[in-house]
């Protein structure tokens, strides 16, 4: 299998946001993290988009099946209030949901924050790429990051896509034993 290249959605979920009325932090939060995170070169695909459904399937659907991202990460949209509705849309889009994504990222707000209970963030896949919703608060997308991103590049190497490496100094992804590197 040849090397693919390596592109990476980034998706703000925000009425303000998208309106220009407030500083998008989760979408820059998310690139740096990513930055840090990530040794191979990649390319991110950044959108900043308002809190309403349809919109929201079609900008997950342009970034798999258009710009062909390995993986799209969204912030914002996954709390209770009637506007969030980035689950909804990323359930509709995905041909599977991996719940343990969600579970995890609860599972480790939950140290910082009782509300984590009340985020509703999910993950799937559609096509040959893995979509993570995350909440919207920068230093909450660094702690579920962190909680799921050991697991990410096994998972999109599952699913076809490029081989994905870390720095292991900030954050070592795990590969079983028999899960070999591409030539």
């Amino acid at each position: 299998m040849s090397q693919k290249s390596i592109r990476i959605g980034i998706v703000t979920v925000s009425d303000r946001a998208s309106r220009g009325e407030y500083e998008d932090l989760g979408g820059p939060a998310i690139h740096e993290e990513l930055g840090k995170i990530l040794t191979s070169e990649w390319e991110p695909v950044a959108r900043v988009i308002p809190d309403e459904q349809d919109q929201v399937e079609a900008t997950l659907k342009e970034l798999c099946d258009e710009e062909h991202c390995c993986l799209v990460v969204t912030t914002g949209g996954t709390g209770p209030a009637k506007r969030d509705i980035t689950p909804e849309a990323t359930e509709a889009v995905c041909d599977k949901i991996l719940d343990g994504f969600g579970e995890q990222m609860r599972a480790v707000s939950l140290k910082f924050v009782p509300t984590a209970i009340l985020s509703r963030q999910i993950a799937g896949i559609r096509g040959e790429t893995l979509i993570i919703n995350l909440p919207g608060k920068p230093s909450a997308i660094k702690d579920c990051l962190d909680a799921v991103f050991p697991a990410v590049p096994y998972c999109i190497d599952l699913i076809d896509g490029p081989y994905l490496e870390t720095d292991e100094s900030v954050l070592k992804a795990f590969r079983p034993k028999h899960a070999k590197r591409p030539s």
